[in-house]
């Protein structure tokens, strides 16, 4: 057992075959993207994740990057800020922003740099056919060829999971988001800032948030609402944001002039599945268990370390799969439970609603059991011990 595909060149994808290469794999990305995706929002690493990082010998390369987010503050309808929370007001990787926080395209490129593996862009999976010897796998693009184990660390819309595991494994979150680069002439002083809007323009509770990259008014801009209906699949998708927001005041309508062509806008998901494997095939990352809040990044980083460790010790990779769901489980169990509030917390639907939130918020850092309310980040963070997995292979 050497050879393994693996669909999908993200953090998951990525982080895998940096650890495959240690134990002497051969491992092969295909990307349905035509080339390395370099945008996204920013993503925290928290917990044992940089544990995982820290044994790539990234973490200085990581830390650099770095956006320098002091903390995530919460504003009122002037915008005006009424409510903060420091980046380690709840431990290094407990509060809503985590004080490692980097954002998607600056990982990603730091983990294919390390990985130095074989990707193919531009083809996606279209059938795995199970075989004596291995999986026999057809491509948008290229032969058919044989793998002796196939990952599908292809998201939250996973193709792989789809053909595996059928097309109903997913649960609707109910809201919709956005994230795009964009410039404010805030001064946001190293905070994020979120700020929301009630029910309207048919959607229900809104928010923005800006992400600060430096200090040149640089950011990252989200744009979410609750919705019955995903407003993410209309052909227009910008249109579709510029009804929902329209009227809106503070930063919003320059915001909406800087909405690029490739806006990334999706609806919110929870991977529902008892197993994460089946035959010669697995699951990893966001395909097997996305819809955490704030630690999806992590999970799939250490669910790389995790697969590969187990793939390493076994000769028959349907027991290596086994041993890993069976390290994975608790974890992931424990970080895909959601604060109180869920979506209401993130989008109140009424004007009081959102003021009796940010109430909250400001009071959140004082409050004996702050830890719970949300959701006791910082313990789920850290809920699992790595194996010492045997010396690297040459």
């Amino acid at each position: 057992m050497r050879t393994v595909l693996i669909s999908g060149a993200g953090v998951a994808g990525l982080s895998l075959a940096y650890w495959l290469r240690q134990y002497g794999f051969h491992p092969t990305l295909v990307e349905r993207a035509p080339a390395l995706r370099a945008g996204g929002q920013a993503i925290d690493i928290r917990g044992t994740a940089r544990e995982v990082i820290d044994r790539m010998g990234l973490m200085d390369e990581v830390r650099a990057a770095h956006t320098g987010t002091r903390g995530i503050a919460w504003l009122d309808e002037q915008g005006r800020r009424v409510a903060e929370m420091s980046a380690d007001a709840f431990g290094d990787s407990g509060g809503v922003v985590a004080d490692l926080e980097i954002l998607r395209g600056d990982l990603i490129r730091i983990l294919h740099d390390a990985a130095d593996s074989e990707i193919e862009y531009g083809t996606e999976i279209t059938a795995l056919t199970e075989e004596s010897e291995g999986i026999r796998v057809t491509f948008t693009h290229g032969p058919a060829r044989t793998f002796d184990v196939v990952v599908g660390a292809d998201g939250i819309g996973s193709g792989v999971r789809a053909m595996v595991f059928g097309p109903k494994s997913v649960r609707d979150l109910g809201y919709d988001v956005a994230y795009f680069p964009a410039r404010t002439q805030l001064d946001l002083a190293g905070w994020e800032v979120i700020y929301n809007l009630p029910a309207g323009n048919g959607v229900g509770g809104r928010a923005v948030m800006l992400y600060p990259l430096g200090t040149s008014g640089e950011c990252c801009a989200m744009l979410g609402f609750v919705s019955p209906e995903p407003l993410s699949s209309r052909e227009d998708p910008a249109a579709a944001l510029a009804e929902v927001f329209a009227g809106a005041g503070w930063e919003i309508p320059a915001l909406l002039d800087q909405l690029p062509d490739d806006l990334y806008f999706a609806r919110t998901r929870e991977v529902q599945l008892t197993d994460w494997h089946r035959g010669r095939t697995v699951l990893l990352g966001d395909s097997a268990f996305g819809g955490s809040l704030g630690m999806g990044t992590s999970l799939a980083v250490v669910g790389a370390y995790v697969l590969a460790g187990e793939l390493s010790t076994m000769d028959d990779p349907r027991a290596a799969f086994a041993s890993y769901a069976d390290e994975m489980r608790d974890y992931v169990a424990a970080n895909r439970k959601r604060p109180p509030g869920g979506a209401r917390g993130f989008a109140p639907r009424t004007r009081n609603g959102i003021r009796v939130r940010n109430a909250i918020m400001r009071a959140l850092p004082h409050l004996p059991g702050r830890q719970r309310m949300l959701g006791g980040l910082q313990r789920s963070a850290n809920a699992i011990t790595l194996k010492p997995y045997p010396a690297l292979r040459s």
